[in-house]
């Protein structure tokens, strides 16, 4: 078991299911793959819920959360759960960020941005709520809700059940000594929450929108939804941005004093909007201005730089990953992705880490992903991924490579059940690639997935007769795992994403640290 190089494939997004409904895996034409599984030691790993430190099995898996069990070899408590348990404890609203926030708004306005979704993925809505509650009994006077609506891991087009959710609670908790409304929103991936740097455009536009209040003025966010999809024929998840006005003017603007909470504990599309608030020197849009206000975040997003400097919930502290036991080894390493799940390969693999453990031993290389709409170019960068990784498996230089395709989950997120078809198809050709190169240097290929989603592109109705309806969120089903060696034998058990670094360790000869879980090879 010590044959090098060892090249891991995350196919992002790709779940195991016999159902062929909607199926984008199954459907698709994939001989390489299914070759693959033919000739080669193979399972299945368990990539939602308690196995990725979720709260239950019902909760959908995440790259996330995906990437630290991978990268790490344990479950750590992420995220919904993270936050659930301070709020059950009530610690939440004891810490310091807290008190200081309630402290510093007095009688100015709490503004709290964030998905209003339960998809807990992102947020829950059932966190907003109680912030909202909470700000109530510590005496804030009034508080503004900046929607993002979700229409991705929650049904497309169930946006409005949360506005009114969100609409009864506010009618409830407000009277003379506490004003709370809706302020504005938008569509998720229009407005807001880019992530890696991709579309900068998506967070101005969320600055112009919430904290100056500028754009199309609608009564209510019922409205704004409403006849945005009656014009458009859009999901929640691109809407666009809207404004809620009385008299023509902007109930909710952001100003000095006031206090600033995002709520949605999980980082990649919470760190650009932080920056835009927390940067002095910030250069990626003309603010126009940038209120004096008390910024945090649910959690902190990047532990490293610090973003944000402050924030409610303490993360996971990972420790003890892969990455850092294969540096302590001297063994050399090479991550690579595009853009959209570059930090998946590197900060998320890492635990949480956006530095390198090693600049020597560690090279990251990220590919620049197309900025458009993915069902329009549904094999994304997939070649150039694998143009560039082949050069490095023949280099010689790494012992451990890992790359991540994200077309399963990219794709399979616009709901577009063709593109998503073409997506895994495109991966598979690269994996025919990848395959050949390993095998002429003598190493081994290990694919995998992180979480579930073109598996599963359609909704079922009861109504046998209805147009099908996408599905844009991610499965709960179990992932593939392969070995390129037919010389390992995999374990009895069931088995679930945090026992990959066991395995990467044990193929390269290197024993596996005692804390991880264990091994699926024997």
């Amino acid at each position: 078991m010590t044959k090098k190089p060892v090249v891991l494939v995350v196919m992002d997004g790709v779940g195991v299911s016999e159902n062929t409904y909607g199926n984008a895996v199954k459907n698709a034409y994939t001989p390489n793959l299914d070759w693959l599984t033919a000739n080669y030691p193979h399972t299945t790993l368990k990539a939602h819920g308690v196995a990725v430190g979720l709260p239950s099995d019902e909760d959908m898996g995440n790259s996330e959360v995906g990437h630290n069990a991978l990268g790490c070899g344990q479950v750590y408590a992420q995220g919904a759960k993270l936050v659930n348990v301070s709020i059950e404890s009530g610690d939440i609203f004891t810490s310091k960020t807290w008190n200081e926030m309630t402290g510093y708004v007095r009688d100015n306005t709490l503004h709290l941005i964030g998905l209003l979704s339960d998809g807990n993925v992102h947020s829950h809505i059932d966190h907003l709520f109680a912030l909202i509650r909470q700000a109530k009994k510590d005496g804030i006077k009034r508080v503004r809700v900046h929607i993002l609506m979700d229409g991705r891991d929650v049904p497309e087009t169930s946006g409005l059940i949360y506005v009114e959710k969100l609409e009864n609670l506010l009618t409830e908790v407000s009277d003379a000594n506490f004003d709370a409304k809706i302020a504005s929103g938008g569509g998720r991936m229009k407005v807001t929450m880019d992530r890696y740097e991709a579309e900068w455009g998506m967070v101005e536009l969320g600055w112009k929108t919430h904290v100056l209040g500028l754009g199309r003025m609608f009564a209510s966010a019922k409205e704004a939804i409403e006849t945005y999809r009656q014009e458009l024929n859009v999901s929640d998840q691109f809407l666009p941005a809207f404004v809620i006005a009385e008299d023509g003017k902007a109930v909710g603007t952001i100003e000095d004093h006031d206090a600033v909470v995002l709520f949605n504990f999980r980082g990649d599309r919470a760190l650009e909007l932080s920056r835009a608030f927390e940067e002095d020197n910030f250069t990626k849009f003309d603010r126009v201005r940038r209120p004096e206000v008390y910024y945090a975040g649910m959690l902190q997003y990047d532990g490293d730089l610090q973003i944000p400097a402050k924030f409610l919930v303490a993360p996971p502290k990972i420790e003890n990953t892969l990455s850092e036991r294969l540096v302590a080894k001297k063994v050399n390493q090479y991550a690579i992705s595009e853009t959209q799940k570059y930090g998946h390969v590197t900060y998320f693999w890492n635990g949480n880490r956006t530095e390198k453990f090693d600049d020597e031993l560690e090279t990251f290389v990220e590919i620049k992903s197309d900025v458009l709409p993915f069902e329009q170019r549904p094999w994304m960068q997939s070649a150039q991924i694998t143009d560039t990784l082949i050069k490095a498996v023949k280099s010689g230089k790494y012992d451990f490579l890992r790359c991540n395709y994200p077309n399963g989950d990219m794709v399979g997120h616009t709901g577009n059940y063709e593109a998503t078809i073409i997506g895994v198809e495109s991966v598979d050709l690269q994996l025919k690639r990848l395959y050949d190169v390993v095998e002429e240097v003598g190493g081994v290929l290990l694919i995998t997935a992180d979480h579930g989603n073109a598996d599963e592109m359609y909704e079922k109705s009861k109504d046998p007769n209805a147009a099908p309806k996408p599905k844009t969120a991610h499965t709960l089903n179990r992932v593939p795992v392969i070995i390129t060696d037919k010389s390992v034998e995999i374990k009895d058990g069931d088995f679930g994403l945090a026992n990959i670094a066991a395995t990467v360790s044990k193929l390269l000869g290197v024993e596996p640290d005692p804390i991880w879980m264990e091994a699926i090879i024997k």
